[in-house]
């Protein structure tokens, strides 16, 4: 069985979701924002037949029920198991966090399960906890020290999560190396995929999050010295944070951004159509967050990907009501032909809307043809 977190709002999204691409699955509501997935093959299977699920937050890969009688009772349970299947000294993530309605208890207990687990260590596998102590902490910068960062997942990396769904019960997954870093875009780095969303009052709205929080996940921040294309700019939140970088951006809109940043020597003011505008040399990034029917936004950016007129993206999906969400799944098919990697995800940041982000590369086009 595979446990697949979602906001609770989106459950039934991410049920209708999992259907179109798997409609042989056996899917099980737990609680309001899980569901239970039962299907036939390995958890790699799983993942070439579902594809990416933009509604789902994180997935416990082979989760199987675990007791917590006790605080000392479930660590030594753990790490019983631990010992049998992680390799001594290799790097290793542990996720302890509640998922029930007694927040505050329910993340103490967790906090308390977690220390309980390396005190065992301490006495009766020094080795583990050395793995577990290897895993590279998030650098200094701004975007880490705003939301609290972690890097991706390397390839040697292991992962052990543990979602206590009561006190007393919960769920176990543990994901041997190399499949926390080969399954990106199914496998968050974040617990329980959650990514707190960025505040900055200085920013022209709080349309800038959804920016933040795309480069936290896809581990790549806008740096100074590059060129973005911004689509549909104004009023700026999304030029305004590659500017704070020492990035240059060429703003495209109808309508102008907000005055400082019509004045900053970063920012090229473009007046036009921005599904009209082509770069007159390929940039670094393309960002959009237009407000337009799904299907122009899914062309928009398949067409730049295809033209590689970019190396990296990062475009919002805006719907007006839900009939439309199975549109994302022309990106989940397309994406894979023209991009080195890809995600698409209903973020923490996002409303009735989706973003698609990734990099198209420098290399050779990836199953194109």
């Amino acid at each position: 069985m595979h446990l697949i977190l979602s906001a609770p709002e989106n459950r039934i999204f991410l049920e209708q979701e999992v259907v179109r691409a798997l409609p042989a699955a056996v899917l099980e509501p737990v609680g309001d924002s899980m569901l239970a997935l039962k299907a036939p093959g390995s958890w790699v299977e799983t993942c070439a037949a579902v594809g990416l699920t933009a509604f789902a937050r994180q997935w416990l890969p082979d989760a199987r029920t675990f007791p917590v009688p006790s605080i000392r009772a479930a660590a030594e349970n753990l790490v019983t198991e631990l010992i049998g299947c992680l390799p001594d000294g290799a790097p290793w993530r542990l996720h302890v966090e509640p998922r029930f309605g007694i927040a505050e208890a329910g993340r103490h207990r967790c906090e308390l399960i977690r220390d309980a687990v390396i005190e065992q260590l301490r006495k009766r596998r020094r080795s583990l906890l050395r793995g577990l102590d290897a895993v590279p902490k998030a650098s200094a910068g701004e975007a880490a020290a705003l939301l609290g960062a972690c890097p991706l997942f390397q390839p040697e990396e292991s992962l052990v999560q543990l979602l206590l769904t009561s006190l007393e019960v919960g769920f176990l997954s543990v994901l041997p190396a190399p499949g926390p870093s080969a399954a990106m875009g199914w496998i968050s780095p974040f617990p329980q995929g959650e990514v707190p969303v960025a505040v900055d009052k200085a920013a022209p709205s709080r349309a800038f999050a959804k920016l933040a929080e795309s480069e936290l996940r896809m581990g790549r921040r806008i740096a100074a010295g590059e060129t973005c294309v911004d689509l549909g700019a104004a009023p700026g939140s999304w030029t305004y944070q590659p500017v704070q970088r020492g990035a240059r951006v060429i703003a495209v809109d109808r309508s102008p951004l907000r005055d400082d940043l019509m004045r900053s020597p970063r920012v090229t003011f473009h007046q036009g159509d921005a599904f009209r505008f082509v770069p007159e040399t390929p940039v670094d990034w393309l960002l959009c967050d237009v407000i337009a029917a799904p299907e122009r936004s899914i062309g928009l950016v398949l067409e730049w990907v295809r033209e590689r007129r970019c190396r990296h993206f990062v475009v919002t999906i805006k719907f007006k009501g839900q009939e439309d969400y199975a549109q994302l799944d022309v990106l989940k098919r397309e994406m894979p032909r023209w991009v080195e990697s890809f995600q698409l995800l209903h973020l923490c940041a996002n409303k009735n809307e989706a973003c698609v982000f990734g990099t198209v590369g420098n290399g050779p086009l990836k199953n194109a043809g």
